[in-house]
């Protein structure tokens, strides 16, 4: 299923507050087809992407850089849970977001991301996954 980002406004505008700026509902676990789009849309809106960190673990092959538009953005390896990525821009300034499993209903996938970037929002992405009733991880094939 999968596909999809959200940032809120507020979160990237004057009120970083919250727990998370946005939300990132993927198609896959494949890091490489994932990544390019979100990077894209993140410097849409916020300017050049410099480092994102992932859990290695809930991706498949984590690479440790990748080219955008001639500008290398270092992939970083954190345990920081397959529900979260942390997204740092040129001038050092870190983002979190919450990272939706890709087999969610678009239902719960909405559901989530609406908490995730509520303004104020103080829930942790565990346990707004845990909230909407998203499984974490994809269901055996």
């Amino acid at each position: 299923m999968g596909g999809g980002f959200v940032v809120s406004a507020l979160g990237l505008a004057h009120d970083r507050r919250g727990v998370l700026d946005g939300a990132w509902w993927p198609y896959s676990r494949d890091i490489a087809a994932e990544l390019p789009a979100l990077i894209s849309a993140l410097t849409e809106y916020l300017g050049p992407v410099t480092r994102v960190g992932l859990d290695a673990g809930a991706w498949d092959a984590l690479p440790t850089r990748l080219l955008d538009d001639d500008r290398v953005v270092h992939i970083d390896s954190f345990p920081v849970g397959d529900d979260t990525a942390l997204v740092t821009r040129v001038d050092q300034d870190c983002f979190s977001l919450l990272v939706i499993p890709p087999h969610a209903t678009p239902e719960t996938a909405r559901t989530a991301m609406a908490d995730a970037v509520r303004a104020g929002n103080i829930t942790r992405a565990e346990q707004i996954l845990i909230g909407t009733c998203t499984d974490r991880v994809a269901p055996k094939t």
